[in-house]
């Protein structure tokens, strides 16, 4: 499952059954963290999920800022709560590129706003898929 953590909202993708391709599942509102995680794990169960790979907010210089340490605070937390593994992926410009995706697919405004953190999860999660080994087949 891949998350784009944000302030006030967190972007929720998943991947196809191979583990090829990411798809968006939804937008949670943030409301306190163990709201938060409680929804995350009730999705978690669902679909199935064996890991999660969260967004890490790194800034253009690739170092960690307060944003980045309070999404590592979030993803140890919904670690210990899950007992899964939470792993992170390099989330710099994937909102821009949502956005610019959800721009040429010329979804209205209104509808930017309510799906861009959930197509933000998505690239992120497909980064980290595109990233992974495969091994080769028969």
């Amino acid at each position: 499952m891949g998350l784009d953590v944000g302030t006030k909202t967190v972007g929720v993708a998943v991947t196809d059954p191979l583990g090829l391709t990411a798809q968006p599942v939804t937008v949670l509102r943030r409301q306190s963290l163990k709201k938060d995680l409680a929804a995350l794990l009730s999705l978690a169960r669902e679909r199935e999920v064996v890991t999660f790979v969260v967004g890490l907010p790194l800034n253009m210089s690739g170092d960690e800022g307060p944003r980045a340490l309070a999404t590592r605070k979030f993803g140890d937390a919904l670690a210990s709560a899950s007992g899964l593994p939470v792993l992170y992926q390099d989330e710099r410009l994937t909102t821009v590129a949502a956005e610019r995706a959800l721009l040429e697919a010329d979804v209205s405004r209104q509808r930017r706003r309510e799906v861009v953190d959930q197509v933000a999860a998505t690239i992120i999660l497909q980064g980290w898929l595109d990233a992974q080994p495969r091994s080769p087949t028969a």
